[in-house]
């Protein structure tokens, strides 16, 4: 009972009163408990209005931040979506109740191995995790009509956008390792409109068209 106020209590106060409108992705934030997605040592913060950590570096993204990304890539539900840096597989249950499916990347085998076993014990049949480079994105599944990209470029990855379909978005963090702007890219044919969603503070990415792993 707890969980289930602290669940609407964020989607209520972090992300309804910030002004995200589409309803679906409101509907998939109160259908998916936060709280299995962190460690045992961060449960009782899983509800809070801040990234958590997950484990080697990595962290699953504020409530609000993950809600505007998926408003942003406008899903209708009969898509294939492309997610990069699945974490602990948060990003990928919500996507999976907005999308046809989800083929979701991670570079980190642990942290991915984690999102799988998830997903399965939450009956998620629609997603896969895959353990590679996200930067590189996953061309064996292309095109997809939505990229999720949630963690920072240091420039748009080209290897993404030619990924997209026709009306396709990539929604994607790009800056420095520090703070970045949230970035939409809709492909019209052969160009692209660009629109810039704001700041925000992501991980870097990490990949032959990212950055370097400086650890």
């Amino acid at each position: 009972m707890r969980i289930r106020r602290d669940l609407e209590r964020m989607v209520d106060e972090q992300i309804r009163a910030r002004n995200v409108r589409d309803e679906r992705v409101l509907q998939a934030m109160l259908r998916v408990p936060r709280h299995r997605f962190v460690g045992d040592a961060m449960r009782h913060r899983a509800y809070d209005d801040c990234p958590l950590p997950i484990g080697d570096g990595q962290t699953i993204s504020q409530p609000y931040i993950v809600a505007r990304m998926l408003e942003l890539l406008a899903l209708r539900g009969d898509e294939t979506v492309l997610e990069i840096g699945a974490g602990s597989g948060y990003q990928t249950a919500l996507l999976a109740l907005l999308a046809k499916r989800v083929v979701a990347i991670e570079r980190i085998g642990s942290l991915a191995l984690i999102a799988r076993r998830r997903l399965e014990t939450l009956e998620i049949p629609n997603a896969v995790v895959i353990c590679a480079d996200g930067s590189m994105g996953w061309s064996q599944e292309a095109p997809y009509r939505g990229i999720l990209v949630a963690a920072a470029a240091p420039d748009v990855p080209s290897m993404l956008m030619e990924q997209l379909t026709d009306d396709g978005r990539l929604v994607v963090p790009v800056g420095g390792r520090e703070t970045q702007d949230l970035m939409v890219y809709s492909r019209r044919g052969d160009g692209f409109e660009e629109t810039n969603d704001g700041g925000c503070r992501f991980v870097p990415l990490i990949g032959r068209h990212g950055w370097e792993d400086s650890r």
